[in-house]
């Protein structure tokens, strides 16, 4: 049960720093109003707060996350930018997630 908590925590934790990311590029690239720098700011803060919920040590943490945020970003390419993904980024999630789970699967050995 406690690996489906950090798996839901790691998609929030993911979405929180696409979405902040993702404002700032859509002010550079796309032309939209500065304002959406504030929201960024929040979400990435937001981001920040999220990987401090976990109980393990900080960089396994961050290895772990890795993971679930290349599965993320693969799924945002999807949704957001209307980008179909591919065998290897299929593929490249599986691999992302397995590697995910051997590092919090081997904090609790």
């Amino acid at each position: 049960m406690e690996l489906l908590r950090s798996l839901g925590l790691f998609v929030l934790t993911a979405v929180a720093e696409i979405v902040g990311c993702y404002l700032p590029f859509l002010w550079l690239r796309k032309g939209v109003s500065p304002w959406v720098l504030a929201p960024a700011a929040v979400s990435l803060a937001v981001f920040a707060w999220l990987l401090t919920l976990h109980p393990t040590a900080a960089g396994r943490v961050y290895a772990a996350y890795g993971g679930v945020y290349v599965s993320v970003a693969i799924l945002w390419l999807w949704a957001v930018d209307s980008v179909r993904p591919n065998t290897t980024d299929i593929v490249g999630i599986a691999l992302c997630l397995s590697g995910m789970l051997v590092i919090m699967w081997g904090a609790n050995v």
